[in-house]
């Protein structure tokens, strides 16, 4: 992903766009073919002497045009010959931006083959589901993974939506009205370097696309630190269900031998705050003056190759770490038994309204024994039990089927086959 926002790699798009504007117009008769030829056949750059000559001229674009003059000779006067600096900076951020979707999204295709395998793997491992951080009702980890799964399936049908409108060259000069550059020029320049000509641009491709690339890596950082935090949860000491793998000679902390932190999931989270930041930063560059100004380009050599940068790595190092996670299942069951089976409070209150029994007098006498059972020793079954409304309509057998966890599991197989997990 570096190489893609190199000097190098971008200097090789800017020559190739200044080479095929050249051989486009010897196509159509504007410039002698023979010009075009040596252009393709001398055309090259030096990276130092590109720098060397910018500290002179304070302009990127002229010193690259001026190195390359060096190499081709006299029929480098074509070159460049109805373009703006922008033509070329911002076709050649396309080019970028398409390679490295392609690369993101061959993380995202990869992350969901792992989390798949190890949704199968634990789809029917017993674990207690939270809400506000309390314990609820009995889910499977892999129904959690499968959600993970799902998820990172938004972010790739999102990016996968994108990229035709970030696949957007142009070549239309200094405020996009062609007119000194035929826009014939423009479509073939941009088919070839598999973009789309904007139908329209000023100066700049307009930066509601760049801002949309960018919001949708936040959103995958997002999902990223979404899950991140989910297991630096399941870490703590005393939940511990699930571990980050912990290499032999790691060390945890300077200060105590004995700690296996969660640092892998902690910088995911970090990082993503600095994804998140730099997407604001784009959409504040989708204002600009009139038919352009500069206020985006400094901005935007930072956060984009910085954004895809972190993403790529991010990706591929939650993938690693959903890889290698350590599940302990016997630490889900023996959380599950925490509340004495408090999380089957709504099966009986469910039952207790098909039996005939009014919600709010079902709900308070099953609420009853759960506050008895947060506050004693008893099982909420025996405190069921032991209410008058709800043993005048279940007797104890009947409420011991009801506190099972096959009813909260019944459908489990059906949603993996409707996510396709499994046929």
């Amino acid at each position: 992903m570096a190489a893609i926002w190199a000097d190098q790699r971008k200097y090789e798009i800017w020559l190739e766009i200044e080479t095929l504007a050249c051989e486009a117009q010897a196509e159509i008769g504007v410039i002698p073919k023979e010009d075009a030829q040596t252009i393709r056949a001398k055309g090259k750059f030096d990276l130092k002497e590109i720098a060397r000559i910018e500290e002179r001229t304070n302009h990127d674009v002229i010193a690259f045009l001026e190195n390359v003059a060096s190499y081709v000779g006299p029929s480098c006067r074509w070159m460049h010959q109805g373009m703006t600096s922008s033509d070329v900076l911002d076709t050649t951020l396309a080019v970028q931006m398409s390679e490295a979707s392609d690369m993101i999204l061959k993380d995202l295709r990869e992350l969901r083959d792992v989390i798949a395998k190890r949704a199968i793997e634990f789809k029917k491992t017993p674990m207690i589901g939270r809400s506000h951080g309390i314990h609820a009702e009995p889910i499977t980890f892999g129904l959690k993974l499968a959600l993970m799964w799902d998820e990172f399936g938004r972010a790739l049908a999102r990016l996968e939506d994108a990229q035709p409108r970030i696949r957007v060259g142009k070549l239309s000069g200094a405020v996009g009205t062609h007119a000194h550059l035929d826009p014939r020029v423009e479509e073939k320049v941009c088919e070839r370097l598999g973009l789309k000509a904007a139908a329209l641009s000023t100066q700049v491709i307009q930066r509601d696309r760049h801002a949309e690339f960018q919001t949708v890596l936040a959103l995958i950082a997002s999902s990223i630190d979404r899950w991140a935090t989910e297991f630096r949860h399941l870490q703590r000491t005393e939940v511990l269900e699930v571990e980050e793998y912990f290499s032999a000679g790691q060390k945890g902390s300077s200060a105590m031998p004995h700690k296996r932190n969660p640092i892998t999931g902690e910088k995911l989270s970090g990082l993503a705050r600095v994804v998140r930041g730099n997407a604001l930063a784009a959409l504040e560059n989708v204002p600009l003056w009139h038919e352009r100004d500069i206020s985006h380009s400094s901005v935007e050599r930072i956060i984009m190759p910085d954004s895809c940068i972190m993403i790529d790595y991010m990706l591929v190092t939650l993938r690693r770490l959903v890889e290698r996670l350590l599940v302990y299942p016997e630490n889900m069951e023996r959380n599950l038994h925490i509340t004495k089976g408090l999380y089957f409070s709504q099966t009986i209150l469910l039952k207790l309204t098909e039996r005939g029994l009014e919600r709010k007098a079902a709900y308070e006498a099953v609420q009853r024994a759960a506050m008895k059972t947060w506050q004693g020793d008893v099982s909420l079954q025996e405190n069921l039990a032991a209410e008058p409304e709800v043993a005048a309509n279940l007797t104890r057998p009947e409420i011991d089927t009801l506190c099972s966890l096959d009813i909260h599991f019944a459908h489990v197989d059906d949603t993996f086959r409707k996510l396709g997990l499994e046929k």
